[in-house]
């Protein structure tokens, strides 16, 4: 690996002075839960523009700073692209609103809800019916590193087999997905979709939940070509995990969609 000095990433510019994206620092937790909020609502949009959404399914939640037993989440029935600042929930791992004027969605509330309890270094989560996610999940198995996207995921995602396909609105039925969470940013449900989560940020969860229904999308096109696709070598796929698949890159990926988001729609932001 090359000596980094003081960079958290090899993409992070040697030469001073350089125009380059910095991660926010804040003064109290009152900036900070206001960037969190903006950065849901951003994530939100970007599942609309990547066409994520389906109907009232998929929940985007990341918790509060200063009571991290909450978590703020987009509101039930609400389209992606129609979620502001003003129509967040908070919500408790009891599933009541203890902000905001909207319900929410119950199968959001049990699968985040056990996760964010059984980890609490777990900031952030994404899930939704995505087209080329839902797909390969029929599959019940994981990921091949037979790209250098989905070498970002080679080690570090898990494929839950339990419950496959069966909607989850107990209150018992997140327990095998928290287990499934120990130490990786992303799970495929057997006949269900992907979801992925972030010990860093919403915005580094948002970008690894598109990246892995594009590197789904990717697999299911070189099969459907009936030809068997090279494999990348273990080290190689490790190697390349490191440098493209941390959390720290898949933040660096999202500022782009935040800061298009921010300047074309400024008024989801008030």
């Amino acid at each position: 690996m090359p000596d980094l000095g003081t960079r958290t990433s090899i993409y992070q510019p040697e030469q001073p002075g350089r125009i380059f994206p910095e991660e926010p620092k804040f003064n109290s937790p009152e900036e900070l839960r206001m960037d969190r909020k903006k950065r849901l609502v951003a994530a939100c949009h970007a599942f609309a523009e990547h066409g994520l959404d389906y109907g009232f399914a998929g929940h985007l939640t990341v918790r509060d700073p200063e009571r991290p037993e909450l978590y703020w989440t987009n509101p039930m029935a609400v389209h992606f692209a129609q979620v502001s600042m003003s129509n967040l929930i908070l919500v408790d791992h009891d599933g009541m609103v203890i902000e905001g004027d909207y319900a929410v969605n119950r199968a959001g509330f049990v699968l985040h809800a056990a996760i964010h309890a059984a980890h609490p270094d777990i900031l952030a989560m994404c899930h939704a019916h995505s087209i080329y996610g839902t797909a390969f999940a029929a599959l019940g198995r994981p990921l091949e590193p037979i790209t250098q996207d989905a070498c970002a995921f080679f080690e570090d995602h898990a494929v839950i087999l339990e419950e496959a396909g069966q909607v989850a609105v107990e209150a018992d039925a997140g327990s095998n997905f928290a287990k499934a969470f120990t130490g990786v940013k992303a799970a495929i449900h057997q006949n269900h979709g992907l979801l992925t989560a972030s010990r860093h940020s919403i915005d580094s969860a948002a970008f690894w939940f598109i990246a892995l229904e594009r590197c789904c999308q990717q697999q299911l096109l070189i099969e459907a070509t009936g030809h068997k696709p090279i494999q990348i070598p273990e080290d190689r796929a490790r190697y390349s995990r490191e440098h493209v698949g941390s959390e720290y890159i898949g933040w660096l990926h999202f500022q782009p969609l935040y800061e298009n988001i921010l300047a074309t729609k400024p008024e989801m932001f008030n």
